[in-house]
C-alpha cells in the first residue's frame, strides 16, 4: 500500500466514524453504549493480539550433525541459554546425524540455520552469521612407521576419520601431491572403529580433521600409549591448496600442540584448516539475524566453561569476496551499524501521529453517539422551532396553539440559560430571532383563521 493511500485512510477514518455515529443516533442510548463498548473491546483485543504476536520471540530451526554429536550438544546448550535469557530469537535444534545431512536439510529448506564447514557443497543460499571454530587437518604418522613427509606415503594406506565429510580435503591432497600416481590408498575409518583399526595396523597414517581443543586433543592422545612415538606430517603446500580452493586456509600448528613432552610437533608445522560457520538462509530477516548473532555471542561467555570450544567463536569475514558471504544482519551487528529505535519505527511514528488524530475524532463521535438523547432527535434550537411549523398549520384549536407558544417559550428559555461559553455566534442568534418572529406570525394567522371559521360553523 502506498504512503498516500495510508494517509487518505487515516485522514478519512475520523469523519467517516462521526458520520456513522450521527446516522445511527436514533438508536436507544443503552444500545449505543453497548455497541461502542463492544467495538472498543474488540479493538482492544485485536490490538493486544497484534502486540503479543509482534513481541513474541522468533523461532529458527537449526540443522546440526557431527560424528561425535558434539555440535548437537553445543547448539542445544546455546538454545537453552537463549531461552532462559528471554532472547528475541529462539533455536529449535534439528539433529540430522552427520554434517553432510545437516547441510542437505538446510539446502532443502528444512531449516533456517545450519552449522557447516566452508567446503560444504550446494548451499548457495547460505550466509554466515558467526565463525564457530576451525577444523584443522592433522596428518599423523602412526608409531612404527618411517614416514616423515608426504612423499613417504607412497604405496601406504591412510585412514580417514569421516571420509564423507573430508572427501574434498582428500581430493585436494591427491591433486596437489599427485598421490594417485604414488598409489596412496585412503581408507574410511568410522570413529567408533578407530581404536581397533590402529591396533590391527590397518593403516600407516591417519588423517583427522577436527578443532584444536582440549577435548579432541585428549581423544587423540588416548589412542596411543604415552611413550608412543608419533609424528605429524606437514602439508607444506597448504598455501597453494588454499589459493586454488578458498574454502581452505594455511595454518601453523604450534609446537607441542599434541603433546608437550616430548613435544609433538617438535616445531611449528604447516597444515590446512577449514572454517566451521553458523549459517543462515539469506532470506531470513536482517533484524532477526542481528539479534541471533548478538544472542550467540552473549551465550558464548556464559557457556565457555562447559564447552571450551566456544572460546573460538568469532565474527566471520565481512569482505565482499568472502568464500561464504556474511549475512547483512550479522554484518550490521559486528560493524555496529544496527538500526536505532527511530530508524526501525520512524514510519510507524509518522502514521501513528496521523492515526492519533483520527482516534480522537472517533472517540469524540462515539461519546456524542452514546450521550445523545434519542427522545429528542432535533436538538438544535432552529430545528426544534422548524418542527413547530407543521404543528401550527395543523392546529385545530386555541389550546393546541397555546401549546405551540409554550414550546417556543421553552426553546427561548433554554437559549437564554445556555452557559456563557456555549453562546452561539451572531448569525445563529439572528436566525433564531427571525424564526421565532415567523412562528409567532403563523400562530396569529392560524388563530385568526380558526376564529373566522367558528361563526360560519355555528
Amino acid at each position: 500500500m502506498e504512503r498516500s493511500q495510508v494517509e487518505q485512510i487515516a485522514v478519512g477514518a475520523g469523519p467517516g466514524a462521526s458520520v456513522g455515529a450521527t446516522a445511527t443516533g436514533r438508536l436507544p442510548r443503552w444500545l449505543r453504549v453497548v455497541s461502542v463498548v463492544g467495538i472498543v473491546a474488540i479493538a482492544g483485543g485485536v490490538g493486544l493480539f497484534a502486540y503479543r504476536t509482534y513481541s513474541a520471540p522468533t523461532t529458527l530451526t537449526i540443522a546440526v550433525g557431527s560424528l561425535d554429536a558434539e555440535t548437537n550438544k553445543v547448539m542445544s546448550a546455546i538454545a537453552t541459554r537463549m531461552a532462559s535469557a528471554n532472547a528475541p530469537v529462539r533455536l529449535k535444534v534439528l539433529d540430522k546425524g552427520t554434517a553432510p545431512e545437516a547441510a542437505a536439510a538446510f539446502a532443502a529448506g528444512q531449516a533456517d540455520l545450519a552449522v557447516v564447514r566452508a567446503d560444504t557443497r550446494n548451499i548457495p543460499q547460505a550466509r554466515t552469521v558467526v565463525l564457530v571454530t576451525h577444523a584443522v587437518a592433522l596428518l599423523i604418522a602412526l608409531p612404527g612407521s618411517s614416514i616423515n613427509d608426504i612423499d613417504g606415503l607412497k604405496g601406504k594406506t591412510v585412514g580417514v576419520v569421516g571420509s564423507a565429510v573430508n572427501q574434498d580435503v582428500v581430493a585436494a591432497l591427491i591433486r596437489e601431491y599427485d598421490l594417485e600416481r604414488a598409489k596412496v590408498n585412503f581408507k574410511d575409518i568410522p570413529l567408533q572403529e578407530l581404536p581397533h583399526a590402529i591396533k590391527a595396523r590397518q593403516m600407516q597414517a591417519l588423517l583427522v580433521v577436527a578443532p584444536i581443543s582440549e577435548k579432541y586433543l585428549g581423544l587423540l592422545r588416548g589412542l596411543w600409549p604415552r611413550n608412543a612415538k608419533l609424528a605429524l606430517i606437514a602439508i607444506e603446500s597448504a598455501g597453494a591448496i588454499a589459493a586454488v580452493n578458498p574454502a581452505y586456509e594455511s595454518y601453523e600448528v604450534p609446537k607441542g600442540t599434541i603433546r608437550g613432552s616430548p613435544a609433538i610437533p617438535g616445531d611449528d608445522l604447516t597444515t590446512l584448516r577449514v572454517p566451521l560457520y553458523l549459517v543462515a538462509n539469506r532470506k531470513v530477516d536482517d533484524d532477526i539475524v542481528s539479534a541471533l548473532a548478538k544472542a550467540v555471542m552473549e551465550s558464548r561467555r556464559e557457556l565457555v566453561g562447559e564447552f571450551p570450544v566456544l572460546s573460538q567463536i568469532a565474527s566471520p569475514s565481512t569482505d565482499k569476496d568472502a568464500f561464504i558471504p556474511i549475512h547483512a544482519g550479522a554484518a550490521a551487528y559486528f560493524d555496529g551499524d544496527q538500526k536505532t529505535f527511530f530508524d526501525k519505527y520512524g514510519d510507524q511514528f509518522f502514521y501513528g501521529s496521523m492515526l492519533l488524530g483520527t482516534l480522537t475524532s472517533i472517540f469524540a463521535a462515539a461519546w456524542k453517539f452514546m450521550t445523545k438523547d434519542s427522545n429528542h432527535p432535533a436538538e438544535h434550537p432552529l430545528r426544534q422551532l422548524h418542527c413547530l411549523t407543521e404543528q401550527i398549520i395543523k392546529a385545530g384549536s386555541d389550546t393546541e396553539l397555546d401549546a405551540v407558544e409554550r414550546s417556543i417559550d421553552d426553546v427561548l428559555k433554554a437559549e437564554l440559560e445556555r452557559p456563557a461559553g456555549q453562546d452561539g455566534d451572531a448569525n445563529e442568534t439572528a436566525a433564531l430571532s427571525l424564526m421565532i418572529h415567523r412562528l409567532e406570525h403563523l400562530v396569529e394567522q392560524r388563530r385568526a383563521a380558526l376564529h373566522a371559521a367558528a361563526p360560519q360553523a355555528s
